[in-house]
Protein backbone atom coordinates (compact mmCIF):
# COMPACT_ATOMS: atom_id res chain seq x y z
CA UNK A 1 0.00 0.00 0.00
CA UNK A 2 1.26 3.50 -0.90
CA UNK A 3 0.09 6.79 0.09
CA UNK A 4 -1.38 9.12 -2.52
CA UNK A 5 1.10 11.26 -4.19
CA UNK A 6 -0.30 14.34 -3.77
CA UNK A 7 -1.16 14.06 -0.29
CA UNK A 8 2.74 12.81 0.07
CA UNK A 9 3.66 16.21 -1.46
CA UNK A 10 1.48 18.15 0.67
CA UNK A 11 2.97 16.42 3.63
CA UNK A 12 6.46 16.97 2.91
CA UNK A 13 5.68 20.67 1.68
CA UNK A 14 4.05 20.93 4.86
CA UNK A 15 6.79 19.37 7.12
CA UNK A 16 9.22 21.53 6.08
CA UNK A 17 7.28 24.44 6.28
CA UNK A 18 6.36 23.89 9.87
CA UNK A 19 9.17 21.89 11.68
CA UNK A 20 8.54 20.53 15.21
CA UNK A 21 9.82 19.47 18.65
CA UNK A 22 10.57 15.33 18.45
CA UNK A 23 8.47 14.32 21.07
CA UNK A 24 8.42 10.21 23.33
CA UNK A 25 5.35 8.33 21.71
CA UNK A 26 2.77 7.83 23.96
CA UNK A 27 3.41 11.18 26.05
CA UNK A 28 0.13 13.04 26.51
CA UNK A 29 1.33 16.10 27.28
CA UNK A 30 3.60 16.53 24.34
CA UNK A 31 0.86 15.25 22.41
CA UNK A 32 -1.51 17.76 23.46
CA UNK A 33 0.94 20.63 22.79
CA UNK A 34 1.96 19.20 19.07
CA UNK A 35 -1.91 19.27 18.29
CA UNK A 36 -2.65 22.61 19.53
CA UNK A 37 0.63 23.62 17.31
CA UNK A 38 -0.44 21.58 14.11
CA UNK A 39 -4.19 23.28 13.96
CA UNK A 40 -2.64 26.65 14.59
CA UNK A 41 -0.32 25.96 11.43
CA UNK A 42 -2.89 24.40 9.86
CA UNK A 43 -5.95 26.66 9.76
CA UNK A 44 -3.09 30.10 9.65
CA UNK A 45 -4.57 30.31 6.21
CA UNK A 46 -8.54 29.82 6.74
CA UNK A 47 -10.94 32.09 8.33
CA UNK A 48 -14.64 31.91 8.99
CA UNK A 49 -16.69 32.59 6.47
CA UNK A 50 -18.32 36.07 7.13
CA UNK A 51 -21.93 34.75 6.40
CA UNK A 52 -21.19 31.96 9.64
CA UNK A 53 -22.69 33.63 13.30
CA UNK A 54 -20.87 31.88 15.56
CA UNK A 55 -22.42 32.55 19.58
CA UNK A 56 -21.81 30.16 22.90
CA UNK A 57 -23.99 29.00 24.73
CA UNK A 58 -23.89 26.76 27.85
CA UNK A 59 -25.87 23.76 29.93
CA UNK A 60 -24.73 21.16 32.66
CA UNK A 61 -23.82 17.73 32.18
CA UNK A 62 -24.69 14.91 33.84
CA UNK A 63 -22.35 15.35 37.20
CA UNK A 64 -23.47 19.43 36.97
CA UNK A 65 -20.54 20.44 35.09
CA UNK A 66 -20.97 23.47 32.82
CA UNK A 67 -20.48 22.63 28.95
CA UNK A 68 -19.98 25.15 26.76
CA UNK A 69 -21.65 24.97 23.60
CA UNK A 70 -20.49 26.50 20.23
CA UNK A 71 -23.28 27.32 17.82
CA UNK A 72 -22.31 27.91 14.16
CA UNK A 73 -24.93 29.03 11.79
CA UNK A 74 -25.88 30.88 8.82
CA UNK A 75 -26.25 34.98 9.85
CA UNK A 76 -29.07 34.95 7.53
CA UNK A 77 -30.69 31.69 8.21
CA UNK A 78 -33.28 30.36 5.38
CA UNK A 79 -37.32 30.66 6.03
CA UNK A 80 -38.65 27.55 8.34
CA UNK A 81 -36.60 24.45 10.25
CA UNK A 82 -33.71 23.41 9.31
CA UNK A 83 -31.60 20.34 10.11
CA UNK A 84 -28.77 20.30 12.89
CA UNK A 85 -25.85 18.69 13.39
CA UNK A 86 -24.17 17.96 17.37
CA UNK A 87 -20.12 17.81 16.34
CA UNK A 88 -17.29 16.66 18.56
CA UNK A 89 -13.97 17.20 17.92
CA UNK A 90 -10.54 15.47 17.34
CA UNK A 91 -7.48 15.13 19.26
CA UNK A 92 -7.48 11.27 20.98
CA UNK A 93 -9.80 12.85 23.85
CA UNK A 94 -7.06 13.99 25.80
CA UNK A 95 -6.37 16.98 23.21
CA UNK A 96 -8.15 20.11 21.10
CA UNK A 97 -10.77 22.64 21.64
CA UNK A 98 -13.21 23.33 19.33
CA UNK A 99 -11.28 26.67 18.36
CA UNK A 100 -8.77 24.92 16.51
CA UNK A 101 -11.78 23.01 14.47
CA UNK A 102 -13.75 26.26 13.93
CA UNK A 103 -12.43 27.16 10.40
CA UNK A 104 -13.79 23.86 9.30
CA UNK A 105 -16.71 23.83 11.22
CA UNK A 106 -18.00 27.66 9.79
CA UNK A 107 -16.92 26.01 6.00
CA UNK A 108 -19.60 23.22 6.80
CA UNK A 109 -21.98 25.71 7.69
CA UNK A 110 -21.41 27.68 5.12
CA UNK A 111 -21.47 25.08 2.34
CA UNK A 112 -24.36 23.39 3.34
CA UNK A 113 -26.46 25.73 5.82
CA UNK A 114 -26.82 23.03 8.38
CA UNK A 115 -26.11 24.71 11.55
CA UNK A 116 -23.75 22.90 13.92
CA UNK A 117 -23.85 23.09 17.60
CA UNK A 118 -19.71 21.69 18.90
CA UNK A 119 -19.21 20.35 22.21
CA UNK A 120 -16.65 22.17 24.58
CA UNK A 121 -16.07 18.48 25.75
CA UNK A 122 -13.76 17.78 28.70
CA UNK A 123 -10.91 15.85 28.73
CA UNK A 124 -8.86 13.11 29.87
CA UNK A 125 -6.83 12.62 31.96
CA UNK A 126 -8.34 14.88 33.76
CA UNK A 127 -11.67 13.92 33.35
CA UNK A 128 -11.69 10.14 32.37
CA UNK A 129 -14.23 7.82 31.57
CA UNK A 130 -17.02 8.89 29.81
CA UNK A 131 -17.35 12.40 31.02
CA UNK A 132 -16.77 13.04 27.38
CA UNK A 133 -19.55 11.77 26.01
CA UNK A 134 -21.92 13.04 28.60
CA UNK A 135 -20.62 16.40 28.12
CA UNK A 136 -21.84 15.36 24.18
CA UNK A 137 -25.36 13.87 25.36
CA UNK A 138 -25.61 17.37 27.07
CA UNK A 139 -25.46 19.00 24.18
CA UNK A 140 -28.02 16.85 22.22
CA UNK A 141 -30.35 17.30 25.29
CA UNK A 142 -29.76 21.03 25.23
CA UNK A 143 -30.32 21.32 21.45
CA UNK A 144 -33.43 19.32 21.33
CA UNK A 145 -34.77 21.76 24.11
CA UNK A 146 -33.84 24.78 22.24
CA UNK A 147 -35.19 23.34 18.82
CA UNK A 148 -37.82 26.06 18.58
CA UNK A 149 -35.90 29.05 19.48
CA UNK A 150 -33.37 27.83 17.07
CA UNK A 151 -35.36 27.14 14.16
CA UNK A 152 -34.13 23.30 14.61
CA UNK A 153 -36.40 20.90 13.29
CA UNK A 154 -36.22 17.91 16.18
CA UNK A 155 -36.74 15.28 13.68
CA UNK A 156 -33.61 16.30 11.47
CA UNK A 157 -30.63 16.54 14.26
CA UNK A 158 -27.81 14.27 13.65
CA UNK A 159 -24.17 13.75 15.24
CA UNK A 160 -21.12 14.08 13.71
CA UNK A 161 -17.60 14.08 14.44
CA UNK A 162 -14.04 13.13 13.42
CA UNK A 163 -11.65 11.03 15.03
CA UNK A 164 -11.80 10.87 18.41
CA UNK A 165 -15.00 13.50 17.95
CA UNK A 166 -16.18 10.08 15.84
CA UNK A 167 -16.31 8.07 18.84
CA UNK A 168 -17.66 10.39 20.83
CA UNK A 169 -20.45 11.02 18.12
CA UNK A 170 -20.97 7.19 18.29
CA UNK A 171 -21.80 6.66 21.92
CA UNK A 172 -23.89 9.74 21.80
CA UNK A 173 -25.54 7.70 19.11
CA UNK A 174 -25.80 4.70 21.15
CA UNK A 175 -26.96 6.40 24.43
CA UNK A 176 -29.93 8.52 22.00
CA UNK A 177 -30.78 5.16 21.32
CA UNK A 178 -31.29 4.36 24.92
CA UNK A 179 -33.14 7.68 26.27
CA UNK A 180 -35.55 6.94 23.01
CA UNK A 181 -33.88 10.06 21.10
CA UNK A 182 -34.36 9.16 17.37
CA UNK A 183 -31.58 10.83 15.72
CA UNK A 184 -31.56 11.48 11.95
CA UNK A 185 -27.73 10.08 11.07
CA UNK A 186 -24.27 9.69 12.71
CA UNK A 187 -21.76 11.12 10.76
CA UNK A 188 -17.95 9.56 11.55
CA UNK A 189 -14.86 10.79 10.09
CA UNK A 190 -11.93 8.33 10.71
CA UNK A 191 -13.71 7.58 13.86
CA UNK A 192 -11.67 6.09 17.29
CA UNK A 193 -13.96 3.12 18.20
CA UNK A 194 -12.27 0.82 19.64
CA UNK A 195 -9.97 0.46 22.61
CA UNK A 196 -7.96 -2.65 21.68
CA UNK A 197 -6.49 -0.98 18.40
CA UNK A 198 -3.14 -1.08 19.68
CA UNK A 199 -1.09 -3.86 17.99
CA UNK A 200 0.96 -2.28 15.07
CA UNK A 201 0.06 -3.23 11.47
CA UNK A 202 3.24 -4.06 10.47
CA UNK A 203 1.77 -2.60 6.81
CA UNK A 204 0.89 0.41 8.27
CA UNK A 205 3.83 1.57 10.55
CA UNK A 206 6.22 3.11 8.67
CA UNK A 207 3.24 5.85 7.25
CA UNK A 208 1.40 6.28 10.63
CA UNK A 209 4.74 7.53 13.18
CA UNK A 210 3.33 7.63 16.61
CA UNK A 211 -0.29 6.58 15.72
CA UNK A 212 -0.03 3.18 17.75
CA UNK A 213 1.59 4.41 20.57
CA UNK A 214 -0.55 7.52 20.86
CA UNK A 215 -3.87 5.55 20.58
CA UNK A 216 -2.80 3.24 23.34
CA UNK A 217 -1.43 5.93 25.71
CA UNK A 218 -5.09 7.62 24.64
CA UNK A 219 -7.33 5.16 26.00
CA UNK A 220 -5.56 4.43 28.61
CA UNK A 221 -5.95 8.23 29.93
CA UNK A 222 -9.72 7.43 29.61
CA UNK A 223 -10.01 4.00 30.51
CA UNK A 224 -7.03 3.34 33.13
CA UNK A 225 -6.78 -0.20 33.66
CA UNK A 226 -9.70 -1.37 32.31
CA UNK A 227 -8.30 -0.49 28.50
CA UNK A 228 -8.43 -3.75 26.44
CA UNK A 229 -10.63 -5.96 29.23
CA UNK A 230 -14.43 -7.00 28.86
CA UNK A 231 -15.27 -4.03 31.23
CA UNK A 232 -15.40 -1.12 28.86
CA UNK A 233 -18.59 0.08 28.05
CA UNK A 234 -20.02 0.98 24.70
CA UNK A 235 -20.61 4.45 25.92
CA UNK A 236 -16.87 4.88 25.89
CA UNK A 237 -15.36 2.29 23.20
CA UNK A 238 -18.60 1.84 20.45
CA UNK A 239 -17.11 -1.24 19.32
CA UNK A 240 -17.84 -2.96 22.26
CA UNK A 241 -21.46 -2.71 21.35
CA UNK A 242 -23.15 -6.18 21.15
CA UNK A 243 -26.90 -4.95 19.65
CA UNK A 244 -26.35 -2.51 16.79
CA UNK A 245 -30.30 -2.75 16.08
CA UNK A 246 -32.22 0.70 16.08
CA UNK A 247 -28.93 2.74 16.02
CA UNK A 248 -29.24 5.75 13.40
CA UNK A 249 -28.54 5.32 9.83
CA UNK A 250 -24.73 6.42 9.74
CA UNK A 251 -22.06 7.64 6.99
CA UNK A 252 -18.53 6.44 7.87
CA UNK A 253 -15.34 7.44 6.30
CA UNK A 254 -11.73 6.71 6.52
CA UNK A 255 -8.43 6.63 4.61
CA UNK A 256 -7.17 2.88 3.89
CA UNK A 257 -3.61 3.86 5.36
CA UNK A 258 -5.67 4.93 8.58
CA UNK A 259 -5.09 3.03 11.90
CA UNK A 260 -8.73 3.32 12.47
CA UNK A 261 -9.26 1.35 9.24
CA UNK A 262 -10.46 -2.04 10.45
CA UNK A 263 -12.39 -0.95 13.21
CA UNK A 264 -14.61 1.36 11.51
CA UNK A 265 -15.08 -1.25 8.35
CA UNK A 266 -16.17 -3.59 11.12
CA UNK A 267 -18.54 -0.80 12.63
CA UNK A 268 -20.20 -0.61 9.56
CA UNK A 269 -20.66 -4.33 9.00
CA UNK A 270 -21.78 -4.83 12.52
CA UNK A 271 -24.67 -2.25 11.40
CA UNK A 272 -25.18 -3.53 8.12
CA UNK A 273 -25.73 -7.02 10.15
CA UNK A 274 -28.13 -5.24 12.28
CA UNK A 275 -30.39 -3.84 9.80
CA UNK A 276 -29.19 -0.17 9.83
CA UNK A 277 -28.15 1.37 7.00
CA UNK A 278 -24.60 2.28 6.71
CA UNK A 279 -22.46 4.20 3.71
CA UNK A 280 -19.11 3.35 4.15
CA UNK A 281 -16.65 4.98 2.30
CA UNK A 282 -12.37 3.56 2.55
CA UNK A 283 -10.66 6.10 0.42
CA UNK A 284 -7.49 4.77 -1.22
CA UNK A 285 -3.70 6.01 -0.28
CA UNK A 286 -4.76 8.23 2.44
CA UNK A 287 -4.12 8.74 6.14
CA UNK A 288 -5.46 9.66 9.19
CA UNK A 289 -6.55 13.35 9.22
CA UNK A 290 -5.36 14.43 5.26
CA UNK A 291 -8.14 16.78 4.67
CA UNK A 292 -7.28 19.51 7.62
CA UNK A 293 -4.02 19.33 6.25
CA UNK A 294 -3.30 22.42 3.51
CA UNK A 295 -2.70 22.72 0.94
CA UNK A 296 -6.02 20.25 -0.24
CA UNK A 297 -4.93 17.52 -2.34
CA UNK A 298 -7.46 17.23 -5.09
CA UNK A 299 -9.37 14.36 -3.80
CA UNK A 300 -10.39 16.57 -1.12
CA UNK A 301 -13.19 18.20 -3.88
CA UNK A 302 -14.63 14.91 -4.63
CA UNK A 303 -14.73 13.70 -0.79
CA UNK A 304 -16.10 17.17 0.79
CA UNK A 305 -19.00 17.63 -1.77
CA UNK A 306 -20.07 14.04 -0.41
CA UNK A 307 -19.92 15.13 2.94
CA UNK A 308 -21.87 18.53 2.48
CA UNK A 309 -24.35 15.99 0.30
CA UNK A 310 -25.14 14.38 3.43
CA UNK A 311 -25.45 17.15 5.48
CA UNK A 312 -28.12 18.73 3.48
CA UNK A 313 -30.19 15.23 2.71
CA UNK A 314 -30.83 15.62 6.55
Amino acid sequence: MTIDPELFASLSTFMADNSAEAREPGDLLAFRAATADMYAAFTAPLSLPPEVEHRVFTTASADGAPVDLHWFSLAAPAVGKTAAVVHTHGGGRVAGDVSMFAPFIAQFVASSGVPFLSVEYRLAPESPGSKSVEDAFAGLNWLLGQATSLGVDPARIAVMGESAGGGVAASVAIMARSAGVRLARQILIYPQLDDRTVDPDPELVPLVGSMYADNRAQWDAVLGDARGSEEVPATIAPARLTDFTGLAPAYLEVGSLDIFRDETAAYAQKLWTAGVEAELHVLPGLVHGWDHLPPFVSIHSGVYARRIAVLQAL
